[in-house]
């Protein structure tokens, strides 16, 4: 295919010199009716190029083909065979992915360490999860994606599961072995979804992880900007091979998505798709020396440690994304949260991820050696003030075992239930009906329908207490918890 074409942006630009006159939304009217102040924080730009997809970007039929066309753009150069443009984030195609392959009441093998999207869906579904445990690193405690053995042994006790989901990459860039999952699940004749938010950019460079859709996965989510270069809430799904209708799969999205699509992000990720096509190798070859060099120098300052290749291994994940910097500051004795709150207020740096012992940085191809060295300065300076951030209150991490928690009802049943909201200590021993979920990375601790228990409880209410933000939580400070009421 012509990959110098990018139809959603050469409609956009066609549309503009036409001067069409819309007597349609959006009501600014190609910014006419926008507020002054807001054009001038916004620009012009975003307000003429916001149009309807139909009567606007291609006529009321649609019969130019454009976001059709753009879509199999997108597919071919991911080695898909379809791809599904969502303006609603990869929050709403993975619940599209879950939709078209279990219904109400079915069973779908799914990591725990899914996102709180994953678990959405399971809510609005009535699917039964089948869940298999991440592999946990008990001395970082991290959880890195499950293993092939853990999918065929969730096969094996329920065979009339309909498929199953894995997240790979983590938030953290741990990746599973999703060849062999993928293996797995078709020796069972069934279906693999990725979640694969965090991979975008891997189909584009061979010194990355493996790509979903090369690895034999069914579906694949991803985010295109989180590591594109695609507007907030631009995400694709692909889809491959016979074991998902596409069709169903497209029915799936209409029914949750908005009938009200953002061409803006449309045409993000029609030029983002031409952009890595033409020249993605070489970005992306850039954006792994640099964040290679700056990993390095950011394990030569005392106090801070790169993580890398304790990442990778037996028991822990199959593969990493090197774009992904993990700073682990153990040896500061500082909490991330404290150290990235820190940074934004003194050096207007926003780490990607804060947890109780880490920050990471996120590079992609946008980043340079200016962007590279704020960050390293900030760190330095993060360093030599160690001493003023060391008293950092402290979340109390149960262990793997004791983060398990028992499923006793379905996660629709618990959320849509009779429910109350009890002080935080009677809620021990009580079925959850809401998700409680630290966020980023955004993995629910407790799910609606699962028991709490005390270790847990104490973990997320110290946390809260040491900077842990859960924002879902209908009380987020963890002073009282929503719980079931038994019939």
């Amino acid at each position: 295919m012509d990959h110098s074409q990018a139809p959603v942006l050469d409609a956009l630009a066609a549309y503009r010199r036409r001067g069409d006159v819309p007597f349609t939304p959006p009501g600014h009217k190609q910014a006419r009716g926008a507020d002054p102040r807001v054009r001038e924080v916004l620009g012009e730009a975003v307000f003429h190029s916001d149009v309807l997809a139909m009567s606007g970007l291609d006529d009321r039929r649609s019969s130019h083909g454009v976001l059709a066309q753009a879509q199999r753009l997108m597919a071919d150069a991911v080695h898909a065979d379809q791809a599904f443009f969502s303006t609603c984030g990869s929050s709403l195609s993975v619940k599209s992915a879950m939709l078209a392959v279990a219904g109400p009441h079915e069973k779908l093998i799914v990591g725990r360490d899914a996102h709180k999207s994953v678990v959405s869906g399971l809510v609005l579904s009535g699917v039964r999860p089948i869940w298999v445990a991440p592999q946990w690193d008990p001395e970082l405690h991290l959880a890195h994606p499950p293993t092939p053995e853990c999918f065929e042994a969730a096969f094996a006790e329920h065979p009339d599961a309909r498929g199953a989901l894995v997240t790979s990459p983590t938030p953290y860039g741990t990746c599973a072995d999703l060849r062999a999952i993928a293996e797995v699940c078709h020796r069972h004749g069934r279906p693999l979804i990725v979640d694969e938010a965090w991979g975008a950019h891997l189909p584009f460079h061979p010194d990355l992880p493996l790509w979903g859709m090369d690895a034999g996965a069914d579906v694949c989510v991803t985010s295109v900007h989180k590591m594109g270069a695609g507007l907030e809430q631009g995400s694709v799904f692909h889809q491959q091979g016979d074991l998902v209708d596409p069709d169903v799969l497209k029915s799936r999205e209409d029914l949750l998505g908005t009938t009200s699509p953002s061409v803006l992000i449309y045409a993000g990720l029609d030029g983002w798709r031409r952009q890595m096509v033409q020249r993605g190798q070489s970005l992306l070859d850039a954006a792994i020396k640099l964040a290679a060099e700056t990993a390095e120098r950011i394990g030569d300052i005392d106090g801070l440690h790169v993580n890398g290749p304790e990442f990778v291994g037996p028991d822990r994940a199959h593969d990493r994304d090197p774009l992904q910097v993990v700073i682990d500051l153990a040896g500061l004795g500082t909490s991330g949260y404290r150290a990235a709150d820190w940074l934004r207020e003194h050096h207007h740096i926003n780490m990607h991820l804060a947890d109780h012992r880490r920050i990471s940085a996120q590079f992609t191809f946008a980043d340079d050696a200016e962007t590279a060295e704020t960050l390293v300065t900030a760190l330095r300076d993060l360093v030599g003030h160690a001493s003023e951030l060391a008293d950092a209150p402290r979340a109390r991490i149960p262990s793997p075992r004791q983060m398990r928690l028992e499923l006793v009802h379905l996660p629709r049943d618990a959320f849509f239930g009779r429910t109350r909201q009890v002080p935080a200590n009677q809620a021990v021993g009580e079925i959850a009906a809401e998700m409680l979920t630290p966020y980023p990375p955004g993995i629910p601790v407790v799910l609606p329908g699962e028991r709490i228990t005390g270790p847990v409880l104490d973990y997320l209410r110290s946390g809260v207490r040491a900077g842990m933000v859960i924002p879902d939580a209908a009380d987020p400070s963890l002073d009282s918890v929503r719980i079931m009421i038994a019939k």
